[in-house]
């Protein structure tokens, strides 16, 4: 038996919607993860639920067992202990609630202890005098309390927002929505914290450090929280409920971290937010994605769907044969389908951010935005006001497919970075290589900048090399030196580059150690006619639009200048 971490998770997890001690080991020999991302329904592991007795190897029931012994000698939280199997192979979880980390931690070593030297919770004599010196170092342990806000001292109503791909994008269209309103909005996003659309700290603010800022604050009405995978698995949420979640989907991203290596295991974890909304609360599920839409089971709010196959969707079309809710397009607008009842809200081509509909993840954002926004309080009015005049600009939308045009060349700005991701930046790119191309039929040449950190498993990296490699004309990759995360340079331009070739693509892929390196170099290149350059930018959005600015080339974003670009 190893200790793997004992981990005070301050609210809701994985575990339990409550502050818990985690407590991990590891049995048996050493072994790797191996499988399939998406696994059949058997082999599916369900990480938040427990295991009973019997199934749990001697040495995990052991632990159990004296850290349950532990807790009723030394009462800290009411609560009951569970097991949990993890999918990384022979790891096991123990856990239970806690209100003096210091003690919960006390009572974890001092079980561990115990095990490791043979001793059952049943050996009362062997044991005696070792047990009898932990009790004392466990009653003399207090430590801080979990830093978490309970409901009963919260003043905001919260709106939190989680997925793989478009929590940002839908962030901001909820925050644009309700600040149009006349709500005073304060948000967490991957590039900050903003309040009342003004930036005031930059950085990823996903964590539960983000929301305690914000719901902190008494001059705002609403906290519009982006909540990503990593704060819920390392801290727990920062708060014991919201009033409304949006799950954008679930694709393969920051896999094999913290024991989450298939998509079901990722839905389960992101699906924490949706499992603390309130029961009169909305939560707002992707109809589209299945594990998403799984969702819907374990929830006590009521639920929303919403989804880009719109009336095509037999899950949508059964959830509104039961008189539930959803949104969707219908005759080109977005609208609210209550049962069998309509409501159109705006015309889809006078909504920005979706390109005339090219951009069908922000149509789906759009949507989950909509919904997100009627949830707490906006009216359709407000609604489409909002969705109006929200421009995809590098102010109101850095790096989410941001479009700039110099004569006729193209760069387009995002934030891609996965396989889903690589797959809408290069739907956008076709469809502008479209738009200008000089004559019908024809496509301009696409060049696909492209460069992943370090922690992304080989299977992404693949992934993202194999479809710039099938869709674009020329394939450059630029590299995120300070995001290696325990991967060689070399590693992850091999990885890239196999991809690559195994989507087709055959010429030379010139490699630079910069976004901003690698942009210059190809607006240097000799290129007659019509292009399009896609560049997925990740670390330094600053230098490329300022290098963008000095080249002359003009940010599009009014929906008339947009469509013609796109040939809509």
């Amino acid at each position: 038996m190893r200790l793997v971490e004992i981990r005070a998770l301050d609210g809701p997890n994985l575990y339990r919607l409550e502050p818990v001690l985690k407590l991990e080991i590891a049995v048996g020999r050493r072994r790797s993860w191996y499988g399939n991302r998406e696994p059949a329904r058997h082999a599916v592991v369900r990480l938040g639920a427990p295991v009973v007795r019997s199934e749990q190897p001697r040495a995990v029931a052991a632990l159990a067992g004296w850290v349950g012994r532990f807790r009723r000698r030394h009462p800290d939280a009411p609560g009951r202990l569970t097991v949990h199997r993890s999918s990384d192979p022979g790891h096991w979880i123990v856990a239970w609630p806690w209100r003096a980390e210091d003690r919960a931690r006390a009572i974890a070593e001092a079980s561990l202890a115990l095990v490791e030297r043979g001793f059952a919770p049943s050996d009362r004599d062997g044991a005696s005098r070792l047990v009898a010196r932990l009790d004392e170092r466990i009653a003399a342990a207090r430590g801080r309390a979990p830093d978490w806000l309970r409901d009963a001292d919260r003043r905001l109503p919260i709106v939190s927002i989680s997925g793989t791909n478009g929590k940002t994008t839908t962030t901001r269209l909820i925050s644009h929505i309700l600040a149009t309103a006349g709500r005073r909005v304060g948000a967490t996003t991957s590039d900050g914290i903003v309040v009342r659309g003004e930036l005031i700290e930059a950085g990823d603010w996903t964590g539960p450090a983000g929301a305690a800022t914000i719901l902190a604050r008494d001059d705002l009405d609403v906290a519009v929280l982006e909540t990503a995978r990593g704060g819920i698995l390392l801290r727990g949420v920062g708060y014991e409920s919201n009033d409304a979640s949006v799950i954008t989907n679930v694709s393969s991203d920051h896999l094999d971290l913290q024991g989450i290596h298939t998509l079901p295991e990722l839905a389960e974890a992101k699906g924490v937010i949706a499992r603390i909304t309130r029961p009169a609360g909305w939560v707002i599920l992707n109809a589209d994605d299945r594990y998403v839409a799984a969702l819907a089971r374990s929830v006590r709010a009521r639920v929303a769907f919403f989804s880009l196959a719109g009336d095509r969707s037999p899950r949508l079309r059964r959830h509104l044969r039961r008189g539930g809710r959803g949104y969707l397009v219908r005759d080109g607008r977005i609208g609210r389908a209550d049962g069998s009842s309509w409501q159109p809200i705006v015309a889809l081509r006078d909504v920005p951010v979706t390109l005339s509909g090219v951009a069908r993840h922000n149509v789906a954002n759009a949507l989950a935005a909509t919904g997100a926004a009627l949830a707490m309080g906006a009216t359709p009015s407000d609604v489409r006001r909002g969705l109006e005049t929200f421009n995809p600009t590098a102010d109101a939308s850095p790096g989410r497919l941001n479009l700039f045009r110099h004569g006729d060349r193209v760069v387009i700005v995002d934030f891609a970075h996965n396989e889903a991701g690589a797959e809408v930046l290069m739907d956008v790119a076709d469809a502008v290589a479209s738009g200008i191309a000089p004559a019908t039929g024809e496509r301009a040449p696409i060049t696909a900048i492209v460069g992943l950190a370090g922690d992304r498993p080989v299977d992404t990296m693949r992934g993202v090399g194999r479809i710039v490699g099938r869709r674009a004309d020329r394939v450059v990759i630029k590299e995120l030196l300070h995001y290696l995360r325990g991967r060689t340079r070399e590693a992850v331009v091999g990885e890239i580059r196999a991809g690559a070739r195994e989507g087709g693509y055959r010429a030379s892929i010139p490699v630079h150690e910069t976004e901003a390196l690698a942009l210059a170099a190809e607006l240097e290149r000799d290129a007659t006619g019509p292009q399009v350059i896609a560049i997925a930018v990740h670390e330094d959005r600053p230098s490329v639009f300022r290098l963008l600015d000095e080249r002359g080339f003009d940010a599009v974003t009014e929906p008339a200048r947009l469509a013609a670009l796109l040939g809509a």
